[in-house]
């Protein structure tokens, strides 16, 4: 394995991973919030998942710090984040990111944007601009 296939493996061991339908569940329960962190021309092209926030990678820390000025509203450090990119690969970095600043439930979506929508879930039009 390589040195990142490693360090990816590490992120992972420390996340509980959610799949597609099993994010959905949380999602229409309103249980999870969700931490869209694709680029906004994959958000434009291939839609967002209703409900989901976007935050650039560049500014996920700041956005998400339960304890953090700069924080957006609508969770604690008990909320279960649910963290997406295209793949489900720089997720589960930002996931071990986020825990690590005290969202212990953080985690990321397996297979990311991509394998929500093979697996046939909701999807909205993209192009939400993502928090400032």
């Amino acid at each position: 394995m390589s040195a990142v296939d490693d360090r990816l493996a590490a992120a992972r061991a420390g996340l509980a991973r959610v799949e597609p339908g099993a994010a959905n569940v949380l999602r229409e329960r309103g249980e999870a919030v969700f931490i869209d962190i694709r680029p906004v021309a994959n958000r434009v092209a291939e839609g967002e998942i209703p409900g989901s926030i976007p935050v650039e990678r560049i500014h996920l820390e700041w956005r998400l710090d339960p304890g953090g000025e700069h924080r957006i509203d609508g969770f604690d450090a008990e909320t279960t984040v649910v963290v997406l990119c295209n793949e489900g690969y720089a997720s589960s970095f930002a996931a071990r990111d986020i825990k690590e600043l005290g969202l212990v439930n953080a985690t990321d979506l397996v297979g990311g944007f991509r394998a929500w929508a093979a697996a046939g879930l909701p999807v909205r039009a993209g192009g939400t601009p993502a928090v400032p």
